[in-house]
C-alpha cells in the first residue's frame, strides 16, 4: 500500500503597510474607507501573484511598494507630503534577506519610485546609501525614471502643508487625525488624517524558497525641515531582513525607530534571546518604543511564513496575503 505523502504547506506571504496613526472612523467615509481596503487588495494580490509564480520575495516587495508609491492615497512617491520649504523630499531602502545586501536612497526630488532607485543602488553600485542629486544622477544611469516635482502634487497633500505651514514649527505626521481636519468640510478626510500622520509605505514577504526581503518608502514628516532624513533609509531602523531570523518594514515616529533600531531590535531578539517573532515584534512596538516618544507600528514576516503586523496607534493601514488564500486587509484596531 502506497502510503499518502503530505504535501507541505506553502510559507510564500507578503504583508504590507501603509502607515500608522490616530484613525477615527468618524473622519471617513463608507467610499474612502473602501478605496484603502481596495487598494491595499489590489497590491497585495499583486505581490501574491509574484510568490505564486514561483517569484523572489525582492521581487515581491519591490512591485508592493512601487504600486503604494503610485497611489496617491499614500504618502510616498505619487502624494508625498512637502517640506518646510514646500518642496519633496523621498527616502527608500531595500534588503535582501538571503545575503544582507541592501540599497538605500534619501532625499532625492525627481524620482518616480524611490524604491526602485533603492533597488538600483543595491544591484549596481558598491554602497548601500545614496543621496541627494548624486543618487538620482547614478539610478538615471540605470534605468529609473526621473519626473519634475510636479508629478508628486496632490491637492489634500497641499492643503495638508498649507495648514500646517501656518502653524508656525508644526511638524505633522502622516497618519493622525485632528479635530480640525476633520471638522473642515471643505477638506477631503483621510481615514489617517491629513494633519498628524506617520507617512510610510513598506512590504515584507517570504518566497517559496524561505528567503525574506523587506522594502520601506516614505515622503516623509509633513512640514519637516529641509535635509531631515528619518528612519525609512536606514538599515536596521525602518528596514531589515535576514533569513536567519525576520523581514521588518516600519512607520511611525522616525527618530525613535532611529534611536531604539527597532526593526534590527527584534531580528536581535530572535536570533539571540529565542524569541518568537509575535513576542519580539509586541516588546518593541509594545514596551521599547514608547519609552522615547515612538509611536506607528511595522510588519513582519518570518522564514516560515508567520506573520505579525503591530501597532500601538488607533490604526494601521496594513495587510497579509499568503499564497492560495483570500488577502486580509485592515485600518482599525
Amino acid at each position: 500500500m502506497n502510503t499518502p505523502v503530505t504535501k507541505p504547506a506553502n510559507i510564500a506571504t507578503i504583508a504590507i503597510h501603509g502607515g500608522a496613526g490616530t484613525i477615527l472612523r468618524s473622519a471617513m467615509n463608507t467610499t474612502q474607507e473602501q478605496a484603502y481596503h481596495d487598494a491595499l487588495n489590489e497590491i497585495l494580490s499583486a505581490g501574491q501573484k509574484i510568490l505564486a509564480d514561483g517569484g523572489s520575495a525582492l521581487d515581491a516587495v519591490a512591485c508592493a511598494v512601487s504600486m503604494l508609491e503610485d497611489c496617491p492615497l499614500f504618502n510616498a512617491g505619487k502624494g508625498a507630503v512637502y517640506t518646510h520649504a514646500g518642496t519633496h523630499e523621498l527616502d527608500a531602502a531595500i534588503m535582501d534577506g538571503a545575503t544582507l545586501d541592501a540599497g538605500a536612497i534619501a532625499m532625492v526630488e525627481h524620482v518616480r519610485n524611490p524604491i526602485l532607485a533603492a533597488r538600483a543602488v543595491m544591484e549596481n553600485s558598491e554602497h548601500i546609501l545614496l543621496a541627494g542629486a548624486g543618487a538620482e544622477a547614478f539610478v538615471a544611469q540605470h534605468g529609473v525614471e526621473l519626473v519634475e516635482p510636479e508629478y508628486f502634487h496632490t491637492e489634500a497633500r497641499h492643503a495638508q502643508w498649507l495648514r500646517a505651514r501656518d502653524k508656525e514649527g508644526m511638524l505633522l505626521l502622516d497618519h493622525d487625525a485632528t479635530s480640525q481636519a476633520a471638522s473642515d468640510e471643505t477638506t477631503e478626510i483621510a481615514p489617517i488624517d491629513p494633519d498628524d500622520k506617520f507617512g510610510t509605505v513598506g512590504a515584507v514577504a517570504v518566497d517559496m524558497h524561505g528567503n525574506l526581503a523587506a522594502a520601506t518608502s516614505t515622503g516623509g514628516i509633513t512640514n519637516k525641515r529641509v535635509g531631515r532624513v528619518g528612519d525609512s533609509p536606514l538599515i536596521g531602523a525602518g528596514c531589515y531582513a535576514n533569513n536567519r531570523t525576520v523581514a521588518v518594514s516600519a512607520t511611525g515616529t522616525g527618530e525613535a525607530f532611529m534611536r531604539t533600531v527597532a526593526a534590527y531590535d527584534i531580528s536581535a531578539r530572535m536570533e539571540y534571546a529565542g524569541q518568537s517573532l509575535e513576542e519580539a515584534a509586541e516588546q518593541v512596538v509594545m514596551d521599547l518604543l514608547p519609552r522615547y516618544k515612538g509611536r506607528g507600528g511595522l510588519i513582519a514576516v518570518d522564514a516560515q511564513g508567520n506573520v505579525v503586523l503591530p501597532f500601538n496607534t488607533e490604526g494601521m493601514y496594513r495587510g497579509f496575503a499568503k499564497v492560495g488564500e483570500t488577502p486580509v486587509t485592515a485600518i482599525y484596531k
